[in-house]
């Protein structure tokens, strides 16, 4: 699978997928939240508040993540 990116403006959330793989347990750390499989494989990532985040890290940003996300 490729990753994919989905940005949720309502509820200002980043979601990147890494596997198509069932997710069994997460964990959260400050704004972050990984999912993880039942082999503790990397399935998605949550990112919390990321308007904030991005913001503070928008110079690495492919430019299509960063269209999707400030886009009005």
């Amino acid at each position: 699978m490729k990753t994919k990116i989905e940005y949720e403006k309502k509820d200002d959330v980043l979601m990147i997928w890494f596997s198509q793989k069932k997710i069994d347990f997460a964990e959260q750390e400050g704004d972050a939240i990984m999912h993880f499989s039942k082999k503790n494989e990397p399935v998605l990532l949550e990112i919390l508040d990321a308007s904030k985040f991005l913001k503070e890290t928008s110079k690495t940003l492919p430019l299509q993540v960063k269209q999707q996300i400030f886009s009005s």
